[in-house]
């Protein structure tokens, strides 16, 4: 062994073997200053191969030890500072040590001399190694067979081994194996057995190939023999599948009445479909377009019942109440009857969830006898899905729109877009927009939806669109759509409804009869009054299953022939009520004041309460609440503190005390205008030491200078204080018009009185001279200030139902 001082080169995805010449291109500044070492001292330099090809600066781990002694053949200077040098290896080598590594790895080389003896066994190995060479490069033909003869004479057996490894196409894992094997031995077994793996995958390549050369040869048979067949079948004048295929869907477009571009378009279609090759890819997408084309309702349509009286019975029997909806309908059948031709119209109903609005839609249908198409718009945000795919991509199918028509199979169905408010937009686009010409009158006779390519005729069709709040409706839909409110049934109505549709349905669904169960009128009314708050019936309807769910078990467990559920025994199936039917204060008290707010559920009771203590005039808002809610709170302090005078406050005591407004039931995020003249009662109550009339419920935005305006939502309200047990309700003088919204049996129950402004909201709601603040407050609200005395606008025994056209005294 001798001991060589060498620079080094490390090799990125190559390795070279001893006797081995190969051109190297070297680029980075450490090879190539190592190669001009080289070039200065002996013309040699230890060779070395990374472990990672990727890595572009190596360290001493990056490398492998044992590498191979070469010499610098030849060395020629690229443009662009690559150098490439001609190589040829000496002998195996391995690193001890890094004696330098800049400006270029410097190494202390131990460098092997291949000494042999050639023995039986060797011998063996190498006729072996030389057999299996052959027959590789027999099956590879990637080697040309001259080398199989320079190889066949060596007699070294190193040389041998590392001749042929530089020549198979191997791993450099597994190259670098041989390379390690300074043993001749263990190096020609190696070799061997990477030959012999190589041998059995050239051999699985082989049988590959010929397999797929054969079914090629066989595709191109068939073809040969189809090609020979449609001429002889032509010389015949008989006529070959794809002919009659084209023929068959000529006939189907002719029975369609196809309007006549569209029909063109078709028949193009066609011809393209018999001129295709029959295994053409693009063929089964020609088809599957036809298909649609054929599909839809082009033509096709129903005839609407334009008897209005049976449309009202069928109306009436499927919905309890509705009366906007129903006249609606009924209005759009006499203009059909007068007007033969009529542009569909597009309704948007807009109300809380389980008041009917998609079964609703079903009933316009069956009114009208007209197909029902149902699509749901929630958490659609792919404009793919109302326009469709363009055909150029793998699995291109029609726009929801186009799929609901071919559905349907008329142009004129009732079609229901359930949940607009719900869409959402993307990077993919925003599918709202593209639904503004399925929803505008004027442009949906003429829809193109981008599988299709053809303008299709929506003008006919009932577009019914539904949605919880209005707000979240893109205003540009809103726009296009005619909007019919649907709030809450009053408690008439849901036990009407319960009566009528719900309890029928559930006991004929759980196997039960009329004989079997009895549930009587009073248990359902008590049932919506202490197990289910919200303007809808869905909550109810789940309350009659459980009872006919235990009902039944009943029937089978204890064998009794018939269940009541009465007033009495209802706890026993449901447990303990979950809401106080009345729930408005018992008691009048100060700094609490009852409001009236709109939820997405329907209208509901609100709870404000204003506590006051000494602290340095800070307001503490609490109960999550929004924005606006917040800004109103503002409002009405600034208000507030504005008639300190008039309310018997002094100069300081805002500077003082600290006022905390809280809206109980924190979790549930509030907000909205409506609770303004709310908070500023309740501030004026716990200011002031007056207590505030228990009875009463209010609703109003208020203005810095105490202007009462209008808010949104009265008839939900009034129904939430009707359920909650309030017997009057201050109301926006200009809300008085929406109190004619409101059921006439609810109206004549409450006592509503019209306000402006808020000295009338304190006047009437805030009692007179004689409860006195915490001491702690010192002299606030210990009299009544002069100009604010006290007269109830509601006299004792009046009937309610009256609206008070109240001014300030």
């Amino acid at each position: 062994m001798e001991i060589r001082v060498l620079p080094l080169l490390p090799l990125r995805g190559i390795l070279v073997f001893p006797y081995m010449v190969i051109h190297l291109d070297v680029g980075r500044d450490k090879s190539v200053q190592a190669i001009e070492e080289a070039m200065i001292q002996e013309r040699v330099i230890f060779l070395a191969t990374q472990k990672e090809a990727q890595t572009d600066d190596p360290g001493m781990e990056d490398i492998y030890r044992i590498g191979t002694v070469a010499e610098v053949k030849q060395l020629l200077k690229l443009p662009g500072g690559t150098i490439r040098v001609l190589v040829e290896g000496v002998a195996r080598g391995r690193i001890k040590r890094y004696t330098g590594q800049e400006p270029y790895f410097k190494v202390e080389v131990e460098q092997y001399s291949e000494e042999f003896v050639k023995t039986p066994e060797v011998e063996a190995l190498m006729r072996s190694l030389v057999h299996q060479f052959e027959q590789y490069v027999k099956l590879s033909k990637r080697i040309p067979p001259e080398t199989v003869v320079s190889v066949v004479n060596l007699e070294e057996p190193g040389r041998l081994a590392d001749i042929i490894a530089s020549h198979l196409t191997l791993r450099i894992e597994d190259k670098q194996q041989v390379l390690e094997a300074v043993d001749i031995v263990k190096r020609l077994e190696k070799l061997c057995a990477i030959v012999a793996k190589e041998l059995e995958i050239v051999e699985l390549e082989r049988k590959i190939n010929i397999r797929v050369r054969k079914q090629m040869e066989k595709t191109q048979k068939e073809y040969y023999l189809r090609e020979q067949m449609k001429a002889i079948q032509k010389e015949l004048g008989e006529k070959d599948d794809r002919m009659a295929e084209g023929e068959e869907y000529r006939e189907k477009i002719a029975e369609v009445k196809l309007p006549k571009e569209v029909e063109e378009k078709a028949l193009k279609e066609v011809e393209r479909l018999e001129k295709m090759p029959p295994m053409a890819a693009e063929s089964t997408v020609v088809r599957n377009y036809l298909d649609w084309l054929i599909a839809l309702p082009w033509s096709k349509s129903t005839r609407d019942r334009l008897d209005i009286k049976a449309a009202e019975s069928i109306l009436e029997a499927d919905h309890y109440g509705l009366k906007e909806v129903k006249e609606r309908i009924l209005e759009y059948l006499a203009i059909r009857k007068l007007a033969k031709k009529m542009k569909g119209p597009i309704l948007c109903f807009v109300g809380p969830p389980g008041v009917g609005k998609t079964s609703l839609g079903r009933s316009i249908a069956r009114a009208l006898e007209r197909k029902f198409v149902r699509i749901s718009l929630g958490g659609v945000r792919d404009e793919a899905e109302i326009r469709g795919h363009r055909r150029t991509y793998v699995g291109a199918l029609p726009g929801r729109i186009i799929q609901g028509m071919r559905t349907a199979g008329s142009k004129n169905p009732v079609f229901l877009l359930d949940e607009i408010d719900k869409m959402s937009m993307d990077f993919r686009g925003d599918p709202s927009s593209a639904l503004l010409e399925v929803l505008d009158p004027e442009q949906n006779n003429s829809f193109s939806d981008h599988y299709i390519e053809a303008p299709f005729d929506l003008s006919n069709v009932m577009f019914i669109t539904t949605a919880n709040v209005q707000h979240s409706i893109p205003r540009p839909l809103l726009d296009r759509m005619e909007v019919i409110y649907l709030s809450g049934y009053t408690e008439e109505e849901k036990v009407q409804i319960a009566l009528r549709h719900l309890l029928p349905k559930q006991i004929k669904e759980h196997g039960l009869t009329g004989e079997t169960i009895s549930i009587s009128e009073n248990t359902i009314r008590r049932l919506i009054r202490e197990y289910t708050r919200e303007s809808g019936v869905r909550n109810l309807e789940r309350s009659i299953a459980g009872l006919c769910r235990k009902a039944a078990r009943q029937i089978v467990t204890e064998e009794v022939k018939k269940v009541r559920i009465t007033m009495q025994n209802l706890e026993q199936f449901l447990g303990a009520p979950k809401y106080r039917y009345g729930v408005a204060e018992q008691e009048d008290q100060v700094g609490v004041t009852t409001g009236l707010a709109w939820t997405e559920m329907g209208g509901d009771t609100l709870a404000i309460e204003v506590t006051v203590y000494p602290g340095n005039g800070r307001l503490t808002l609490t109960g999550k609440l929004g924005d606006v809610m917040k800004e109103s709170a503002q409002a009405g302090y600034s208000y507030v503190r504005s008639r300190a005078a008039e309310l018997g406050l002094g100069g300081e005591f805002f500077d003082k005390h600290d006022i905390h407004v809280h809206v109980p039931e924190g979790a549930i995020p509030k907000d909205g205008p409506s609770a303004g003249i709310t908070m500023a009662c309740a501030l004026a109550s716990a200011l002031t030491g007056r207590k505030v009339r228990h009875d009463i419920a209010m609703t109003g935005e208020i203005t810095l200078r105490g202007r009462v305006l209008p808010v949104g939502g009265i008839k939900e309200k009034v129904l939430a204080a009707h359920r909650a047990g309030i017997t009057t309700v201050l109301v926006p003088r200009d809300n008085q018009k929406d109190l004619e919204d409101v059921p006439n049996n609810i109206k004549h129950k409450l006592h509503f009185i019209l306000v402006e402004h808020m000295d009338e909201v304190l006047e009437i709601a805030l009692l007179e001279k004689g409860y006195h603040p915490p001491a702690e407050l010192g002299a606030a609200g210990a009299a009544l200030p002069e100009g604010m005395p006290y007269q109830p606008v509601i006299q004792d025994g009046e009937e309610p139902g009256t609206i008070h056209e109240h001014r300030f005294s």
